[in-house]
């Protein structure tokens, strides 16, 4: 290597060796600042701000102020913060003299104490007292230390800390509001309110002096679990209070002798525990507390007691769990919640709250659909819904057949009876003609938010109850429908600002809202199906409607008066299904005994008529003015616009779509009084081919009695017939009218037959079967 090449080697290593050593420079620097930053805080004074607590129970009233509960912090603290000034004095020299009788009169430590608890120590060779102070005690459930020596140096560390940032009475309010009172109950105020249902203020010397004894050993000293180790701590707190001067001996021997009497801790939750912890999900954070809620303590204690009562007498059909709610409707206020039977039976799922869950709800939603078409105008009052088989082809699936549980038909029903009887098949026609789109957009206006599928996801079956809804739903909907469409936010808690959330929609037209109201409040209207002495009959005027999900899985009965809405379920949490329950034996017993309940000592008002409508009677079974063969005649409401209608039409004739229906007839009383020919139908037209003359015939049928004569007469002739009510014809070209008459009785109709020119692609192929005719166009 040259001498000029080792040269230039040591200047760069020396050159390296410099911006090392100053680089290390920079870092120590850099090090030993971050450290004094870091510990900076460990230095620093503690005020009362840095360690206020946020996180507090939540303590609740109903409307007249009657204590309902308190509810434990998120992380299931029971703690409620309450001034020193707001506790009762008899407490804070109760603690003092247990706790630090000394607390006013030494800093961090007590060195008297310190040194009299070394003494003793040594002189009985193991501890006989401790030295800690109230400060250290704070210090302590801020930052929980180990007993070890390093432990104790942190806390007197942290106790000097807050004795820099803090006077007296600050470090005595936060003391005092952290205690661990058993359990999960922190504080003076929350120990108060769960063992005695009072506030700290209203502690008297024997409550104080029981409280201020728990916190020495909250387990050890469990007042519900381990009472005579409570009483002899408390004989402890109440000598020292006389050695301090608190009290006299004499009123410490009476104070140990005066009866108490603890609560259960479970008593921290009076009444309404599911809507107590729903409500505490809707509040903005830290809200001030207590909290004034709608809820009306003695009504709520009322249905909770009733819910119980009706699934004792249920538990034989496989029934377990119920909810309700009551509202009022001239507010929109919560007056009772009851979210399940037994909210803290954790084995029956007593925490699933029945009035948020989502539920099938069966056909309580139909009145919404029977508003929204007589809204649109594609239904009267007076129109002939057709109840008899329907068949709907859905894409990719067989046909959608509905019927109700008792698989029957009423054949022409007018819209009051397929409302109030709940009949699945007109509540399907009328949706159909609604458009399930159109119904969705309804319901969602109506509050139904959980509705969140397309259309062609819940179909025809929307009305029948193929979503999910809440109970908190429906009564907010038929809340509307109480108040003739008009939208109301519920509200949980007299502090409007509070209140729930509802979508502000006004919906058009009262008349119609009114007209559903009175349907639904028309007990002879539902005989058929409920009976005329039903649990849905009450006393005065209400308006109801029940509810039964598939397989019976879950009952619903909703309904209201002028001043109260009542929403109640029934069913089981784990989805069982129940045996022998419908809406009508499930959930109305429970809605019928808090209806009554509510109006025991005044009855409602009535519903108001129709606004502009007129009532006119009409035949029961066409919805036509009444002729003098109506056996059956009932009043209905009509618009104006109808009344020319009404006193020109009298022609009652069924569609095609009923003769199914009327086949079955036979021994009905409709049948009875009503000649129809069910084939051919009006204007069918048919092909005879080519050389199957002889063998192509057509079947002549008739719906009504077998007992009496029938006549068939064919283009004005009559035919010769042994059969009263079904005639094979061969078939032969022309145009013909087809008569019945029996009696004053009789229906004709008028049908085709026509040349094919292709022969039959089917050998001995008929069309006496009117479901198969593939010529028929």
């Amino acid at each position: 290597m040259k001498p000029t090449s080792r040269w230039l080697i040591q200047i760069k290593r020396k050159l390296w060796h410099q911006r090392n050593r100053k680089t290390s420079k920079v870092f120590l620097t850099m090090l030993l600042i971050c450290l004094v930053v870091r510990s900076l805080p460990y230095f620093a004074p503690i005020r009362a701000a840095d360690i206020a607590q946020n996180q507090l129970a939540m303590q609740f009233s109903d409307r007249n102020n009657l204590p309902l509960g308190t509810l434990l912090t998120r992380d299931q603290e029971h703690t409620a913060v309450v001034p020193l000034n707001q506790v009762s004095p008899q407490f804070i020299h109760a603690i003092l003299a247990a706790e630090d009788s000394s607390f006013y009169k030494h800093g961090a430590l007590d060195m008297k104490a310190v040194v009299r608890a070394i003494k003793e120590a040594i002189h009985a060779k193991r501890i006989v007292s401790g030295a800690s102070t109230i400060t250290m005690q704070l210090a302590r459930m801020l930052d929980p230390s180990p007993r070890t020596l390093l432990g104790k140096v942190r806390e007197i560390w942290l106790s000097w800390r807050l004795t820099a940032g803090m006077n007296k009475d600050e470090i005595l309010f936060a003391y005092i509001n952290r205690l661990p009172m058993g359990g999960n109950i922190y504080g003076v105020e929350a120990a108060a309110r769960t063992y005695f249902s009072i506030p700290a203020s209203d502690l008297n010397l024997a409550q104080a002096s029981l409280l201020a004894a728990i916190p020495n050993n909250p387990t050890y000293f469990d007042p519900l679990a381990h009472w005579k180790r409570l009483q002899q701590r408390q004989r402890y707190v109440l000598n020292r209070m006389v050695q301090d001067g608190y009290i006299t001996r004499a009123t410490a021997e009476q104070t140990y002798t005066e009866k108490v009497v603890f609560q259960s801790r479970q008593r921290g939750i009076i009444a309404a525990p599911h809507f107590l912890f729903w409500l505490s999900t809707q509040l903005p954070p830290q809200h001030s507390s207590p909290i004034r809620t709608t809820i009306n303590r003695p009504l709520q204690q009322f249905v909770e007691a009733q819910v119980q009562q009706v699934l004792s007498s249920l538990a034989a059909n496989n029934v377990h769990d119920a909810a309700a709610l009551v509202i009022d409707n001239h507010t929109g206020e919560v007056l009772a919640y009851v979210g399940s039977p037994d909210y803290f039976n954790e084995l029956k799922l007593g925490r699933n709250d029945g009035v948020q869950a989502l539920r099938q709800p069966g056909s309580t939603l139909k009145p919404f659909v029977y508003e929204l078409a007589l809204e649109k105008g594609m239904i009267r009052p007076n129109t002939i819904l057709a109840d008899v088989p329907a068949h709907y082809a859905i894409p990719g699936a067989k046909l959608y057949s509905p019927t109700d549980y008792t698989e029957s038909f009423l054949g022409p029903v007018r819209v009051r009876v397929a409302l109030a009887n709940s009949l699945n098949v007109p509540a399907v026609r009328v949706l159909e003609k609604v458009g399930v789109q159109t119904f969705l957009e309804r319901l969602h206006q109506l509050g139904f938010a959980h509705l969140n599928q397309t259309a062609e996801y819940y179909g025809l079956g929307l009305t029948l109850g193929s979503g999910e809804v809440s109970l908190w739903e429906l009564a907010r909907a038929y809340l509307k429908l109480a108040r003739q469409g008009q939208a109301i936010p519920l509200i949980p808690c007299t502090d409007a600002i509070n209140r729930v959330s509802t979508p502000n929609s006004q919906l058009p037209n009262p008349t119609t809202w009114q007209l559903i109201t009175n349907m639904l409040g028309d007990s002879h209207a539902r005989a058929t199906a409920f009976g005329v002495d039903s649990v849905l009959n009450l006393p005065f005027p209400t308006a109801v409607k029940t509810g039964t999900s598939s397989n019976f899985r879950d009952t619903w009965t909703v309904g209201f008066t002028t001043d109260y809405t009542v929403a109640t379920w029934v069913g089981n949490f784990n989805g069982e299904p129940m045996r022998q329950v419908s809406g009508v034996t499930g959930a109305a017993p429970l809605w019928n005994r808090i209806m009554l309940h509510l109006h025991e000592h005044q009855e409602p008002a009535g519903f108001l008529p129709p606004e502009g409508l007129v009532q006119l009677p009409i035949c029961a079974i066409s919805g036509l003015r009444p002729t003098p063969d109506c056996t059956s005649v009932v009043q209905e409401y009509f618009y104006p616009e109808d009344k020319i209608a009404y006193d020109t039409q009298t022609d009652f004739n069924l569609p095609p779509e009923y003769d199914e229906w009327l086949a079955r007839q036979q021994q009905s009383s409709f049948a009875a009084n009503n000649l129809r020919i069910l084939s051919p139908h009006n204007g069918d037209l048919f092909l005879l081919y080519p050389g199957a003359q002889m063998q192509q015939k057509l079947e002549f049928k008739l719906a009504g009695t077998k007992s009496a004569p029938v006549e068939w007469w064919l283009n004005g002739e009559k035919l010769d017939s042994q059969s009263a009510n079904t005639l094979f014809w061969d078939l032969r070209p022309g145009n013909w009218t087809l008569e019945a008459r029996s009696g004053e009785m009789s229906d004709q109709v008028s049908f085709q037959v026509e040349l094919a020119n292709m022969k039959p692609t089917r050998r001995g192929f008929s069309i006496v079967d009117s479901k198969v005719r593939s010529d028929r166009q």
